[in-house]
């Protein structure tokens, strides 16, 4: 049975762009949430992004913000990404975006290894500090956890060789520099420019998110990227109800594989995932 960050290579590495669905870690209650996130995988998400609820979410939108406010007024914040990430993990591979703040405070090993134990195929630290992400990476790839790395266009050459250096899993190319939940126009061919700067830098497979606010643009963006994430859409829908954001999940994996197909997996040179560190 493949780990869970081997999971998500396979997913990264079928031929067809995958779907990756966002969900704020503890919106409802357990129950609920369990059901929710089996809805949302057979809607067609491929993988999931479970954001660990924040104060200051400083790249994120209001909607996100105002999901995350909820979660955070219910207290108990970590078992419930905990529970949400062991049950996300059952459907898909699963992996936690957060903010280096939050890791600092329960610690980078305490956290990591509990993120794991849950099931956790990785995590993103979106605003992982330079000096901190050498034993960032180190430290995931002990656990067997990726550590995929946003790297954003204006992001000069060398320091995008170091992200590059110190990520893995995926790099991150936000198709829009708006906080999550833009909702204009995309500039797609900037946005083809920056991922084939992405490919140069490493080997990773490249996932895009913000700003793919409908299903029409995420089939635009769909042939530049090894996967789409969509956040906001499903975090508005999630308020509504399950229903709705089933629903929504459902438009977008069509718009992204409009003639249902059975891919098998791919393991190409560029696709990679952490060892674990010898015993």
């Amino acid at each position: 049975m493949p780990t869970p960050a081997q999971a998500l290579q396979n997913v990264l590495g079928r031929p067809h762009c995958g779907l990756g669905v966002f969900v704020p870690a503890g919106l409802y209650p357990p129950a609920a949430e369990r059901r929710t996130l089996a809805r949302l995988a057979a809607a067609g998400a491929d993988l999931f992004e479970v954001g660990l609820p924040h104060h200051t979410p400083f790249l994120d939108g209001p909607v996100i913000r105002s999901a995350y406010r909820r979660v955070l007024d219910g207290g108990a914040v970590l078992d419930r990404t905990l529970h949400a990430v062991e049950h996300a993990a059952g459907h898909a591979p699963a992996v936690v975006m957060t903010y280096w703040e939050p890791v600092r405070r329960h610690g980078p090993e305490r956290l990591a290894r509990s993120l794991r134990e849950a099931g956790a195929a990785g995590v993103m630290v979106v605003d992982l500090p330079d000096e901190e992400a050498g034993a960032w990476h180190r430290l995931t790839a002990t656990l067997g956890l990726t550590a995929p790395r946003l790297a954003l266009r204006t992001t000069p050459p060398r320091q995008l060789a170091a992200i590059a250096a110190h990520a893995s899993g995926w790099l991150y190319a936000p198709a829009s520099a708006a906080p999550t939940g833009y909702r204009g126009p995309l500039d797609v061919p900037a946005l083809a420019a920056a991922v084939r700067r992405l490919r140069r830098a490493g080997p990773l497979p490249v996932v895009s998110g913000v700003g793919i606010s409908t299903p029409r643009r995420a089939a635009d963006v769909a042939p530049l990227v090894d996967a789409v994430v969509i956040g906001t859409p499903v975090v508005r829908a999630l308020t509504q109800g399950p229903c709705q954001a089933g629903e929504l999940v459902a438009s977008f994996a069509h718009a992204l594989r409009p003639t249902p197909r059975a891919y098998p997996a791919v393991h190409s040179p560029h696709r990679r995932v952490p060892q674990p560190a010898p015993s």
